[in-house]
């Protein structure tokens, strides 16, 4: 390893080069470093004029408390194979989440297999990540579509139902107005509506189908958006009935939403879920993200917690003020009721403790019952989802 390493935005001959590293890190072309290059961050890191890390970077907003943050979304990172056990990953890291801070990044998300190094960066796992699948017959038997009609399309009303169901949620993206298309380069999903004679569009729908070597497919679902259970439970009925050839249905990891319509109407209970690594968040800016983010609207409270500082060798006190659906969060010198270490942190942001007994079982420390339950009150209103793959 000779040569002066550097850190550098990519031009287009190291955008090449990138791609010619990614190629032979992972051992497979990534198809994402070409479909996002007009819309992703790509920092690299060049030693003798060569790239010898990266990894790409989009700063879109998403969903908490019902409100868009504008977050720091990592993809696609590698580090070249004869460069790797010198730390050179953690230090392209704070490269990559630079620029998207300069630009208004106050949280971060990432999907990673290495959960483990992520932590040690900051990042923490959510809640579990599961892919479906279930017999095409299966879904046939159990669910009706009822009275609803199904047409074929994406239209601006399905895109602002996508929208609108996206902020009952924490973490699905604001898709930004080049989502749809890089997702339509990528995969090739076909969109269908799902409505009631006369109203307007209640469920979106989008699917790809998966051929098999020798006879017969698989139908993968991308995007399953209800308004209503008897939408989803119609919208499960047409995957029972959209591909004769299909025996199972696969929903992607995340595509499936955390409520059981299917576990629960299924006749036969014979779906199973794969576990995936999970997407795991990271609080960049604590003022900026508590400001930015939506709250319970009957919430009034002032709580003063302790919160592990960003290097990791103390706690800082701060006063968290909420009032009328928005909130403040200060340095105090108060001592706090609840700590949280920068992980849990972002656990409690995102909704992901649902009771005080699941944040105490985490690992949070309060000095009361009633403090703790006010704090995980007030995110726990919307439940986390990330539906979105970046």
């Amino acid at each position: 390893m000779s040569g002066q390493l550097t850190f550098t935005p990519a031009n287009d001959g190291l955008w090449e080069q990138y791609d010619e590293l990614a190629t032979r890190a992972y051992g497979h072309r990534i198809d994402d470093i070409t479909h996002l290059r007009g819309h992703a961050d790509l920092q690299v890191a060049v030693r003798g004029g060569r790239v010898v890390a990266g990894g790409l970077g989009l700063l879109v907003d998403q969903f908490f408390g019902g409100s868009p943050v504008p977050s720091a979304c990592l993809g696609d990172g590698c580090v070249a194979p004869e460069e790797r056990g010198d730390h050179l990953a953690t230090r392209m890291t704070d490269q990559r989440l630079r620029p998207l801070i300069e630009q208004g990044a106050v949280i971060s998300a990432i999907s990673t297999s290495s959960t483990g190094y992520a932590r040690r960066l900051g990042w923490e796992a959510l809640v579990p990540v599961l892919a479906w699948s279930v017999a095409t017959d299966d879904l046939k038997q159990s669910f009706t579509m009822a009275d609803f009609e199904v047409e074929h399309g994406l239209t601006d009303e399905a895109q602002s139902l996508q929208r609108d169901l996206a902020r009952q949620w924490n973490g699905p993206v604001l898709r930004p107005a080049w989502w749809t298309r890089w997702k339509e380069d990528k995969c090739g999903p076909t969109t269908y509506r799902f409505n009631r004679p006369g109203h307007p569009t209640a469920g979106v729908l989008s699917l790809a189908t998966k051929r098999h070597e020798r006879h017969g497919a698989t139908v993968v679902v991308h995007d399953f958006w209800a308004a209503t259970q008897p939408t989803a439970a119609a919208m499960l009925a047409f995957l029972g009935r959209h591909n004769t050839r299909a025996q199972t249905i696969d929903f992607r990891r995340g595509a499936l939403p955390p409520y059981p319509t299917l576990l629960h109407g299924l006749r036969h209970h014979r779906a199973s879920a794969e576990s995936w690594h999970p997407w795991m968040l990271r609080i960049l800016d604590i003022s900026e993200a508590v400001r930015l983010r939506g709250w319970p609207a009957d919430l009034n409270t002032n709580l003063p917690v302790e919160i592990e500082n960003e290097i990791g060798d103390d706690w800082d006190r701060w006063l968290l003020h909420i009032k009328d659906g928005a909130a403040e969060i200060t340095p105090t010198h108060t001592e706090g009721q609840v700590t949280l270490t920068r992980r849990q942190l972002a656990v409690w942001y995102a909704g992901g403790y649902r009771s005080t007994t699941t944040a105490r079982m985490a690992g949070v420390h309060a000095g009361s019952e009633s403090a703790l339950a006010t704090l995980v009150r007030s995110t726990g209103e919307l439940e986390p989802w990330l539906p979105d793959h970046f």
